[in-house]
């Protein structure tokens, strides 16, 4: 059930009315059994996966409060989170690590079959098996109680909004959340549904637009060279981010009208000066999750200076192994994990041209066009497609005329059609860094209100007819 499909707005329709009308007591029921039929709507035999991870990580953190022994409460974290980390590696990794093992074989000159298995990967498995984790592990830390409650557990796990994509919630942000009474705000509803209307617009009106083109390029990339390749790189760079900042404006917009507010995921991460601040603004919730958990873990900073590094490029590496079972991803994160590198070898540099307006203006380009370059691994299916890319990508590029020709049926009139939606977007952003646009947007005239909201749905309906009907969210295969 895809948040931009009609049988959504008529479940979301009546979740949010039966919500509502239903006594605070009920509610967390109510909201689990919701959640539960959103999930079976996908595979209804994967509900088994959530229900087993939900149990086991329940059930690690009551033990972890009873035992006295600290080694025992150890022990218990580290079951509960292997046997989470065990259901994640077999559906989504198991085929990955198969070839892997084959391949350092053949290198031995031990020729085998890699193992396989026939299995869909679980919609959503890597941001709820996450979840869990984190859960397990604040407990062990003392940094909240483990829930007695299962049910209520369960629906603070499988929240709809947030369950196949995210934000990953922490604990003491949601959980809370899901327990306490509410009271309907009319102005908190409107904020929530204007959320979810410009969501819909940048993935509708703008990502989805953007990806026939970068499908095109990408499904054939060795019949396009020179502008084919540039325009695809740019319009995957801003497809991407509209898809799933889009998804994740819908969501904090649907849980926001249920009265519940789940942690922002992106701040016009485009609009950063350093790769280390496109962090801290990008998908937020994985970025922290792995700086908590993985990075800090492994001694963060504080350490001599070749650890930080080692730190810094095995924390990317496994973000980006985390994003899927391919080597693409691991080069791409292992490049980000670079890049913070160069960053800190740098810094002095880099502060002193922080330190003026020409200056950031000049490394928020960099980084926009460094971002730029490591999506080429994201998107592409290989390595070798990606350096294919690199490689033809400024073929002509002295030769204007032959330069800008393209093959991929991208008109002049539509591109200037979707570089103006994609200002709308970057305008929004920009804005965005002083403060919550759509509460500054409510100080204007009634009459701009409704002629902007027009607006939106008007491109959102010529976006669903552009890009012929109802697309998946990039984000959904990870």
């Amino acid at each position: 059930m895809l948040f931009n499909s009609l049988a959504f707005a008529a479940f979301f329709t009546v979740v949010f009315i039966l919500y509502w009308i239903l006594p605070h007591k009920y509610r967390w029921i109510f909201l689990l059994l919701a959640s539960y039929f959103f999930y079976m709507s996908w595979n209804a035999k994967y509900i088994v996966l959530i229900v087993f991870t939900t149990i086991v990580s329940y059930a690690a953190a009551l033990l972890i409060e009873k035992c006295r022994d600290r080694m025992c409460r150890r022990i218990v974290l580290m079951l509960g989170v292997v046997t989470c980390i065990c259901v994640l590696t077999f559906f989504k990794y198991f085929n990955f690590l198969g070839n892997a093992v084959a391949s350092v074989l053949s290198a031995c000159s031990i020729k085998i079959d890699p193992l396989m298995v026939n299995v869909l990967l679980p919609v959503g498995i890597s941001f709820y098996t996450f979840q869990t984790m984190s859960y397990m592990i604040d407990v062990y830390r003392g940094k909240v109680k483990a829930e007695r409650n299962l049910g209520i557990y369960a629906a603070f796990i499988s929240f709809f909004p947030q369950l196949v994509a995210g934000p990953i919630e922490r604990t003491e942000n949601l959980l809370p959340q899901i327990k306490s009474e509410k009271r309907f705000d009319y102005d908190t509803a409107m904020h929530g549904i204007r959320r979810m209307l410009w969501g819909y617009f940048k993935k509708i009106a703008v990502a989805d637009v953007c990806a026939i083109y970068v499908d095109a390029v990408y499904e054939s990339l060795t019949s396009h060279t020179g502008f084919d390749l540039a325009i695809a790189v740019f319009l995957f760079t801003i497809q991407i981010y509209c898809d799933f900042s889009g998804y994740s404006d819908i969501a904090l917009g649907a849980a926001e009208m249920m009265g519940i507010k789940l942690m922002e995921n992106f701040k016009s991460p485009y609009f950063s000066a350093s790769i280390r601040e496109y962090w801290s603004r990008w998908h937020i919730s994985l970025s922290t999750w792995f700086k908590d958990y993985v990075y800090i873990p492994l001694g963060g900073n504080r350490c001599s200076r070749i650890r930080h590094y080692f730190n810094l490029i095995v924390t990317f590496l496994v973000s980006g192994l985390w994003h899927g079972a391919n080597w693409t991803f691991v080069v791409w994160g292992g490049i980000h994990g670079a890049a913070q590198i160069v960053e800190e070898s740098c810094k002095g540099i880099l502060q002193k041209m922080r330190g003026s307006r020409a200056g950031k203006i000049m490394l928020t380009l960099c980084v926009f066009a460094f971002c730029n370059f490591a999506w080429i691994f994201f998107r592409a299916e290989s390595v070798a497609d990606a350096f294919y890319v690199i490689r033809h990508i400024f073929d002509h590029i002295f030769e204007p005329g032959l330069y800008f020709q393209n093959s991929v049926g991208l008109s002049e009139k539509d591109l200037l059609i979707i570089l103006c939606l994609i200002a709308v977007v970057a305008l929004y952003d920009y804005c965005s860094l002083a403060g919550d646009v759509l509460v500054k947007i409510e100080k204007y005239h009634k009459v701009f209100r409704i002629l902007a909201g027009y607006m939106l749905v008007i491109f959102i309906v010529w976006g669903l007819f552009y890009s012929a009907g109802t697309n998946g969210f990039v984000y959904f295969q990870f």
